[in-house]
């Protein structure tokens, strides 16, 4: 790794809190274009036009998905905007060279009326007794309310949600901290929670014998897919990620403004929030060829 390339990351982590895992992916895919410029007789920091073009095609040739290939082609461009705007260059050809294109895929969303059963489904049997089925509920509960990712919500302490306020206190994607606001079925979940749980022997509000010392993902997820067994649903079409792609969804279907959404997802760009105008826009359609006297 060539000294500017790790000035490149240093500066990601210090100017941008990159997190040591974005650093370690920009550290292999400058690796993998540093190799191809090698065989070129290129040094990665002097690459132009023709060397990011034949990047491409060498991960084309090792049959590298699209994602792969336009992931590793941003951090290259990344990566030449920094040299140029430091002035070890006089050019960034980064931006002359587009990568692969990929078809656009719409997130997978419930309808109103899926959520309501899932939800249906986990009150009566929170309602029936037993500590396990009110920590899903509230699980559920919050995740619809707020949106969250999935690791927000397992990892959620237990002062994150407070009886004296309104809003609970979500820690997400570079240690950023967000409010959200709670939904009074979320609030009456989590005391139901609570008094079922007792004294939570840790700092998290969904304590469990993990090595985290919280619920894993994957046991919320494997919950996710009996409770959809058990409203009817086919299991593969309910996970935590489709949850929250429906609350981004019915948001913005019901009026809600976009840049709200952004704030509630913890979306730093509002571009990653955008797809689900796309999707609302589906949703539009469809209910104009189902009741529109002419469609």
């Amino acid at each position: 790794m060539s000294l500017a390339a790790e000035a490149f990351l240093e500066m990601m982590a210090v100017e941008h809190d990159a997190s040591p895992h974005t650093i370690e992916a920009y550290r292999r895919d400058l690796t993998c274009f540093d190799e191809v410029c090698r065989a070129r007789g290129v040094v990665s920091e002097a690459a132009g036009e023709a060397d990011l073009s034949a990047f491409l095609q060498s991960m084309s040739a090792r049959g590298e998905a699209k994602t792969t290939q336009n992931r590793r082609l941003s951090a290259v461009r990344r990566f030449m905007r920094f040299l140029y705007a430091d002035g070890r260059r006089g050019d960034d050809p980064g931006a002359l060279v587009d990568g692969p294109k990929r078809p656009k895929s719409l997130p997978k969303i419930l309808s109103m009326d899926e959520v309501r059963r899932l939800l249906t489904v986990a009150e009566e049997a929170a309602e029936a007794g037993g500590a396990a089925p009110a920590r899903r509920s509230a699980l559920l509960e919050l995740l619809y309310a707020g949106g969250l990712r999935v690791s927000e919500l397992v990892s959620l302490p237990e002062s994150a949600v407070n009886d004296k306020r309104e809003a609970m206190i979500v820690r997400g994607k570079g240690d950023k901290e967000r409010l959200v606001p709670l939904t009074e079925a979320a609030r009456r979940a989590v005391a139901r929670h609570r008094a079922a749980r007792g004294p939570s022997p840790n700092r998290y509000l969904f304590p469990a014998r993990s090595r985290e010392g919280h619920l894993t993902r994957q046991a919320f997820a494997r919950e996710l897919k009996a409770l959809a067994a058990a409203a009817g649903l086919p299991a593969a079409k309910v996970s935590p990620h489709v949850l929250r792609h429906a609350f981004a969804t019915h948001l913005l279907v019901n009026g809600a403004d976009l840049r709200v959404v952004q704030t509630l997802l913890g979306h730093q760009d509002i571009s990653t929030t955008e797809i689900y105008t796309h999707v609302q826009s589906d949703h539009l359609v469809a209910v104009l060829n189902d009741c529109h006297p002419l469609a």
